[in-house]
């Protein structure tokens, strides 16, 4: 099949990859010239284990091209994708389409014979409507099909998701359609990749649904934790008890400082504004912003009682910038917002990311970046374990206690058992388990 891939950003450049590692030929379109020029020389724009040499292989093979000449491909195509961005719009919280019906709009101008159109990108219920009404009006005489087919890809993991995934949601009741969707999916349905077919507007809101509910499950063990701080429970102990249970299943209970990142952060608040337009609100979703808003200050505070009540004038060391590891992602990390409330509390920072530090600079002020967590923690007098890099899985605390002012570890991913870090010294403060009271 030739696939065009519009916009080359991070749903769109790993899809594209991934389509043109299964044969298809694959070109990326992207009006920033700089990010086309660079992905052609092999530099890629964000950080995705796996995701260069990729790039290169298929790049080598002659089924992937970059383009800034989006008339040109999809004349060419078969399949265009839209995988522009849809970030909340300033104001409301609602999802902004400005970029998707653009797109549309120059879709139309340029396709020549039968073309499905799929919205790749995460938009509301009704898009694919709006969409497929612009192309008509654009280009009455087009001959398309407008499809749903959300991602349901997880950051650092992009690529085994997109070749080994759970599911393939395609949204269109077109024969053809359908017929063409088969084509393009065929390399993962022969390996029993189940490919669901279901209505456009289904389609839709089942990417809102299921990034909704991972989001309500993460909350609600956060929840809990802080309901096992008050009466003595182990928060890792009741994931795992409620875990066992097929009903529940045990991913997504971990608890920790809340969930950030590209998708959970504006894809709840658009299906809550969605939801209330629709008349139909959906309370428990409005109840998890809400929580997750508060949580991320409410580590600040934690690490504040661990300080003895004040970090004016103290130095905290931050391990972790990105909202997860093995991305390079800052998008409503926990981390900013941890840092900006110790910092209104007179706090010094200074923080340390395998790949985060470069994005941060340009939106933390007045904080050290370090080499390492070593360097960091010289003189500190509280380290924050925020984000859970391998890297700080098996730190050393002889090291870290020899050159802190004063040894506290705040570990909000509970990476560590707490009697191995106390048994260097260190006071030990985790998420949701006797003894880890905010």
């Amino acid at each position: 099949m030739r696939i065009v891939m519009i916009g080359a950003g991070y749903v769109g450049l790993v899809s594209g990859v991934c389509f043109a590692d299964f044969g298809h030929d694959v070109v990326c379109v992207d009006n920033v010239a700089e990010k086309i020029e660079a992905l052609r020389k092999g530099d890629i724009p964000i950080y995705e284990p796996g995701l260069q040499e990729l790039v290169k292989s298929n790049v080598e093979a002659g089924r992937l091209n970059f383009t800034t000449d989006l008339e040109q491909a999809v004349a060419w195509a078969d399949v265009v994708f839209i995988a522009v961005g849809t970030p909340s719009r300033r104001g409301d919280g609602h999802a902004d389409l400005t970029y998707v019906y653009a797109a549309a709009r120059q879709i139309a101008k340029a396709v020549d014979g039968y073309t499905v159109i799929v919205t790749k990108s995460t938009v509301p219920v009704g898009t694919g409507d709006e969409v497929e009404n612009i192309i008509r009006e654009t280009n009455p005489n087009a001959d398309f099909s407008v499809v749903s087919n959300p991602e349901f890809l997880r950051e650092g993991a992009a690529i085994g998701d997109f070749k080994r995934p759970d599911r393939i949601v395609v949204g269109t009741d077109e024969p053809r359609a359908i017929e063409v969707m088969t084509e393009v999916y065929r390399p993962l349905h022969l390996n029993e990749g189940p490919l669901f077919f279901c209505e456009r507007r289904t389609s839709e809101l089942i990417k809102y649904a299921a990034n909704a509910f991972l989001a309500m499950k993460i909350t609600f063990i956060n929840e809990i934790a802080d309901l096992c701080e008050r009466l003595g429970a182990d928060v890792q102990k009741v994931a795992k008890g409620i875990g066992y249970d097929k009903r529940i299943g045990d991913k997504f209970l971990h608890a920790g400082p809340g969930y950030g990142g590209s998708c959970f952060p504006k894809d709840t608040l658009a299906l809550v504004k969605t939801a209330s337009d629709a008349d139909s609100p959906m309370r428990l979703i409005e109840t998890t912003v809400a929580i997750n808003d508060n949580r991320k200050r409410a580590m600040a505070r934690k690490v504040i009682a661990a300080c003895g009540g004040s970090v004016r004038g103290k130095k905290i060391a931050v391990l972790g910038l990105t909202f997860k590891p093995n991305t390079d992602d800052l998008r409503d990390a926990p981390a900013l917002t941890i840092i900006q409330a110790l910092q209104d509390h007179g706090a010094q920072i200074a923080a340390f990311d395998p790949e985060g530090m470069e994005g941060a600079r340009a939106l933390l002020s007045d904080v050290e970046f370090g080499a390492d967590p070593y360097a960091i923690a010289a003189g500190a007098e509280a380290i924050v374990l925020v984000t859970e890099w391998d890297e700080f899985r098996a730190l050393d605390f002889r090291k870290l206690h020899s050159t802190m002012k004063a040894p506290n570890l705040i570990d909000l991913r509970n990476v560590y058992p707490p009697q191995e870090v106390r048994r260097y010294g260190f006071e030990y403060v985790g998420i949701g388990r006797s003894g880890d009271r905010i």
